[in-house]
């Protein structure tokens, strides 16, 4: 079999041919598209880097007694509430965010206080933060012509600001616009099968995100395609590389990265074909900094340079295994890795439908798997398919 890597070529019109029937579904960047209002999407890394790094020098943090904060309401203003942090003369106005971790950190139902008039909902907060036993908390304060209070945690809160993941990203990425090999996606035309990664980069195409509370960048290497064996009809089965990475500097999320290899982008911004995904998550611990430092700034690093021959090796390796030739073998074969009866039936029919052949290597089934998964309407049982359809194929590789 040929299996090689490509130069950046493709067909007249400017795109490659991909079969998006493979693989899994991926939504979580669809998810994050939707959900952007205009003022939190990004053309550009550099422009988004801006933004974050200068939040975050004109933040600082310090450790209170929670005990000691005063809780103040304007009466010029029902709505308005702000706080007296203990050592300054300042008050500071909690975000949606912050007041909702104030609340929680004294057991008060913040979605409750935010109904009521700001002097009531102050009331209910200064008791709860007098009555209760004292605790020292961490806050991060940010000036932008206020004060505001940003985030509330606990001492062992282990803070990775957002920019320090955009910088780490720019470091193998640059601008993200196409100065280096990774950039914001292009999209697929399902009219015609072709996944075009040349698309002008808009606020309703880009994925590079940031809020008040979070920052979410995706990016691809679309301009060089990786052939990973044939299909059916004798083209070439292509694959991209992509990662996603996330983090939350106010504690709405932990900080992680995703590494895959896959056919296609819609506009919708599904992620589709997708193989061979990896994720790390760090908690925003202790010892977080230190995580991001030793483990997930080297992976993506080394994601970013790293040949892409192992996966196509594997990919290989699974479609020259042989592990069935008759149907009961097929069915065996699958029994036995704790597929159901009526699953078993579901994945060969979709290897029949899609290769007009049944099922006989470990990539066949493979896929197969991962068709019937995508039909799956309850996210346990998709998971707990696509993670069956990886363990055969690390054991092929």
């Amino acid at each position: 079999m040929n299996i090689q890597v490509l130069d950046a070529g493709c067909d007249a019109s400017g795109g490659y041919g991909v079969d998006v029937t493979r693989g899994k579904r991926v939504g979580r960047v669809s998810s994050e598209w939707f959900s952007r209002p205009a003022d939190e999407r990004y053309l550009s890394l550099d422009e988004l880097a801006r933004t974050v790094r200068a939040r975050a020098e004109r933040s600082w943090t310090r450790v209170v007694e929670s005990a000691l904060i005063h809780v103040e309401a304007s009466r010029a203003d029902p709505e308005r509430l702000t706080l007296m942090l203990p050592g300054s003369d300042t008050p500071v106005a909690p975000t949606h965010w912050s007041f909702g971790q104030l609340a929680s950190q004294v057991g008060a139902p913040a979605a409750y206080l935010r109904q009521l008039p700001a002097a009531l909902a102050g009331i209910n907060l200064q008791y709860g933060l007098t009555a209760n036993r004292a605790e020292q908390i961490k806050t991060l304060e940010t000036d932008d012509g206020r004060v505001e209070l940003r985030a509330v945690t606990s001492l062992d809160y282990g803070r990775i600001f957002d920019h320090e993941l955009v910088d780490a990203v720019q470091r193998i990425a640059g601008n993200g616009t196409g100065d280096t090999r990774w950039k914001v996606p292009g999209v697929l035309d399902w009219s015609t099968g072709t996944y075009n990664p040349r698309v002008d980069i808009s606020k309703d195409t880009t994925t590079l995100y940031a809020s008040d509370r979070d920052v979410f960048l995706f990016l691809v290497d679309d301009l060089n395609p990786i052939e990973a064996g044939r299909l059916p009809d004798g083209s070439p089965d292509l694959y991209f590389r992509g990662f996603y990475c996330w983090n939350s500097e106010v504690g709405a999320k932990t900080l992680g990265m995703a590494s895959f290899y896959l056919r296609a982008v819609c506009q919708n911004r599904n992620l589709w074909g997708v193989e061979d995904f990896e994720e790390i998550i760090i908690r925003h611990s202790k010892y977080a900094a230190s995580r991001f430092a030793h483990e997930a700034a080297p992976a993506l690093l080394n994601f970013a340079n790293s040949s892409p021959m192992p996966f196509v090796n594997g990919i290989k390796a699974a479609r020259e295994r042989i592990v069935a030739h008759s149907d009961e073998d097929r069915t065996e074969f699958l029994r036995r890795r704790g597929f159901s009866k009526a699953e078993t039936a579901k994945v060969i029919e979709a290897v029949l439908a899609e290769e007009r052949r049944p099922p006989e290597s470990i990539f066949d089934f493979v896929q197969g798997i991962t068709a019937v998964a995508r039909d799956k309407l309850h996210q346990d049982a998709r998971l707990d398919m696509e993670a069956k359809a990886k363990k055969l194929l690390d054991r092929a590789a």
